[in-house]
């Protein structure tokens, strides 16, 4: 058994209502104590916190899911995808499990999901008490933002459909290494990355999960607004090297959030939990 599929087996799917319809999610519930929350990057899943969940459980109640469309929980073809209805999702595993209050700790993808739930904390339309955000290499800023190209192609309305059809364990890996920094090996990485993406053909709808790039520069200001003016106590870590959010991300996090602890890993690129996950568990263990 693969490391992924061990992750998949030590954890549970729970059925979800997300707008009208009832989703199968992949979760799993680690730990006692104050409740954490875990939100994943794209393309991957909630295995990006593998290397760092049981030492946070020590601690805390770690809460981690797969977002619809990634990794072990639904893949619905026919559908329209959008970081709004992730954010639902999140809502509607904190009812299922009980929580009330929580720490999140997000990552790429994630990140737009934690703004828009600061969003709603904002507009006290949030159920949830928020304890903390700590974030890790996301487009905070969409006007930032430099996509691989193979994301740019994955976002045309013609190319996109037909790269998906055609993605393959090879192709998926060659347009993924780069985001690691330089000199790192990633090979096992995207194998497992690529895994949970495949599963259950999950590579055919890339083109479709891609959309959240236009998600963020369609609702960037809402996001901007709610992570600047947040009364909600905010943390950094961030790989330099990443080539999509990397250094150029975290001068304009500094200039704007300059309270807010920042732990700059420089030799690091866009997968921080797995190029160096002791680092990111020190960096989260001192932000409280």
């Amino acid at each position: 058994m693969d490391d992924v599929e061990r992750w998949w087996s030590q954890g549970e799917h729970c059925r979800l209502r997300l707008g009208g319809s009832e989703r199968s999610i992949f979760r799993r519930r680690m730990g006692a104590g104050p409740a954490l929350s875990m939100l994943h990057g794209f393309p991957s899943s909630s295995h990006d916190w593998a290397r760092i969940a049981d030492s946070l459980a020590e601690e805390h109640t770690v809460l981690a899911a797969d977002f619809l469309g990634f990794g072990a929980s639904a893949k619905p073809r026919e559908h329209t995808y959008s970081l709004h209805e992730q954010a639902d999702l999140i809502e509607a595993l904190w009812a299922h499990e009980q929580i009330a209050a929580t720490r999140l700790v997000a990552h790429d993808y994630g990140v737009s999901v934690a703004q828009e739930l600061l969003a709603r904390h904002a507009e006290d339309a949030l159920a949830v008490e928020l304890e903390g955000v700590h974030l890790l290499n996301g487009g905070l800023y969409p006007e930032l933002h430099r996509p691989e190209p193979a994301q740019t192609a994955l976002l045309d309305p013609e190319q996109g459909p037909k790269l998906s059809a055609m993605l393959n364990q090879e192709l998926f890996a060659a347009a993924l290494a780069p985001s690691f920094a330089p000199g790192y090996d990633a090979s096992s990485d995207c194998a497992e990355i690529w895994h949970a993406t495949s599963r259950d053909g999950g590579e055919r709808i890339a083109h479709l999960l891609i959309r959240y790039i236009l998600d963020r520069r369609e609702h960037g200001e809402r996001w901007t607004q709610a992570l600047e003016q947040s009364d909600v106590r905010l943390a950094f870590t961030w790989g330099m090297l990443d080539p999509i959010s990397g250094a150029h991300m975290a001068e304009r996090i500094r200039e704007r959030l300059g309270d807010a602890p920042f732990t700059a890993l420089e030799d690091v690129g866009h997968w921080p939990t797995l190029e160096a996950p002791q680092r990111v568990l020190d960096s989260l263990r001192r932000a409280g």
